[in-house]
């Protein structure tokens, strides 16, 4: 966010090894010239009230909101207490309730934008149903006091699209205060920094070899290996961006962190008969015997010996306990602190705790900075969307499309409501996307994207009258999940299906006009409170 061009007035986290880590590389100014973090704090956000945040930093008036509520409790791939053992059982965990600490501060401070980063066991965890309710509790957050709650949506990133080498997909959950017209952009753009199509061994390969349990905190860098291995291959050009411009090895005298964990001979006698790029579970199939007492419905994949030429496998907090599933391409060890850490893309300036379990921790529970900077660019660059559109002077005469009063709205509405899936294919284009405009005058609140995803469970809708007279009673529900009125569903999926097939523009699909349409009618009309 510091590299987006954002000024950070505090940092929370209740880990200690994360704040002085954080305090030791941004609470002073940075190599590359970023701003420092004004506090780091460590604390515990359920014992932390946000007033006490405020009047540290001596204001409440800040733009924009960003965290990870612990993942561990939503994880797919592991347990709480450790991997791999073999229940399916989804323990009780009240890591999944923290979320709501997390919206405490967002209903405190009000930003234009919060951003919530999880892993995408999120989405399955009980069924869905902490999915449904970190989107919902924040739409409404805060209505009863007569603030106006988010609008909400979730989007899937791919790390190795945004130049993160390594097979990480994170669930990401956005806000956009419901009074500020325009729908956040869902494409994320890698930043220019970033190596494009950067695998394991242009992370890591002209790091200097070592054996198990060998390595310092602290030593020098093998630049004849440096040079000798990067030059004339294939991959050159990336590789040397990636040092130059992710990794910034120029700015780092000393090479830190860079330590390989001990292993029984047992585990390295294994690791010596995996292929590149193959786990324990597809070496067994090809006939391999491995040492380990292996319970085959238990340990699948114990091991797994990672690709120089394919990004590599989710760099994990676990790695603090094991590193058995990040063994190095050709040598025979797991990854070293300093290997995950370039992996997740952090500079090698970033120094580390010395501590190997600390540093694996602080490191797997990190987001990407690479994945980070795209959500600070975007994120700025709709802020600075927000700024221009409040200065530029609203005419509805300029939108033949976008309807100029309620009535006109629900009108338009009205006519597509009851109209079959065939019905609705058939539409002429204008028609549907008269209608589609309509639907986003009446609900500022919906974000297009949502307009697919709304789970099983729906609410009650006790406005449905007001907004659409006409809807019949049975119909008087919403989805919980993504706010959407039941009786448009079938609206917002053709809409889609025309936008996917090219038939409507990214400028029509995602039509902040019609929300700033909504709300020069509400500045400009006197309004029933019922309507309101």
């Amino acid at each position: 966010m510091l590299r987006a061009g954002f000024e950070c007035k505090a940092a929370v986290d209740f880990n200690a090894q994360a704040i002085s880590t954080l305090r030791c590389n941004l609470q002073q100014e940075a190599p590359t010239n970023l701003p420092p973090v004004g506090f780091a704090l460590e604390a515990d956000l359920t014992a932390l009230s946000p007033a006490t945040v405020a009047a540290l930093i001596g204001t409440s008036n800040v733009d924009v909101i960003v965290g990870g509520p612990p993942c561990q409790g939503f994880s797919t791939a592991r347990q709480r207490d450790g991997s791999n053992h073999g229940t399916e059982r989804l323990k009780e965990d009240s890591r999944r309730q923290l979320y709501r600490q997390f919206l405490n501060y967002v209903e405190h401070f009000q930003p234009k934008v919060f951003v919530i980063e999880n892993v995408l066991g999120l989405r399955s965890a009980a069924g869905g149903r902490y999915f449904t309710a970190v989107q919902h509790e924040a739409r409404v957050l805060g209505r009863e006091k007569g603030r106006p709650g988010y609008r909400v949506h979730a989007q899937i990133e791919h790390g190795v699209n945004l130049g993160v080498p390594q097979k990480r997909r994170r669930q990401l959950i956005i806000g956009v205060r419901a009074d500020l017209p325009g729908y956040f952009p869902t494409d994320l753009k890698r930043p220019k920094r970033a190596a494009p199509d950067a695998m394991l061994s242009d992370a890591i390969g002209d790091l200097p070899p070592l054996e198990a349990g060998a390595g310092e905190n602290e030593a020098g860098y093998d630049l004849v290996r440096r040079e000798r291995d990067f030059r004339g291959g294939v991959r050159d050009v990336v590789r040397h961006r990636f040092l130059r411009c992710v990794a910034e090895v120029k700015h780092a005298a000393r090479l830190t962190n860079h330590v390989a964990r001990p292993h029984s001979q047992r585990d390295l006698d294994d690791f010596l008969l995996l292929d590149e790029g193959e786990s324990s579970a597809a070496a067994m199939r090809r006939g391999v015997v491995f040492k380990f007492p292996y319970d085959k419905a238990t340990f699948k994949d114990r091991y797994t010996r990672q690709h120089r030429y394919r990004p590599c496998s989710t760099i994990v907090a676990h790695l603090s306990k094991d590193g058995l599933m990040f063994i190095h391409p050709v040598q025979n060890r797991s990854l070293t602190p300093r290997e995950a850490a370039r992996v997740q893309t952090f500079p090698d300036w970033f120094v580390f705790p010395p501590a190997r379990t600390h540093a694996f921790r602080v490191i797997g529970n990190a987001v990407p900075p690479l994945v980070a900077e795209a959500v600070g660019d975007v994120t700025r660059t709709f802020l600075r969307s927000l700024s221009e559109s409040s200065r530029r002077q609203f005419s509805v005469a300029r939108h033949a499309t976008i309807p100029r009063t309620r009535e006109e709205a629900a009108k338009r509405l009205n006519e597509l409501m009851y109209c079959s899936r065939r019905e609705l294919r058939e539409l002429a284009a204008a028609r549907i996307l008269a209608g589609w405009h309509a639907l986003l005058w009446l609900f500022p609140g919906l974000h297009p994207d949502n307009a697919l995803d709304h789970g099983s469970d729906q609410i009650e809708w006790p406005e449905a009258r007001a907004v659409l007279p006409t809807l019949a009673a049975e119909r008087h529900h919403v989805f919980t999940r993504s706010g959407w009125p039941v009786a448009l569903v079938l609206i917002g999926e053709e809409v889609w299906r025309r936008y996917d097939a090219g038939e409507i523009t990214d400028e029509a699909f995602y039509c902040a006009d019609a929300q700033q349409a909504r709300l020069h009618f509400e500045m400009t009309s006197v309004v029933a409170p019922a309507h309101r």
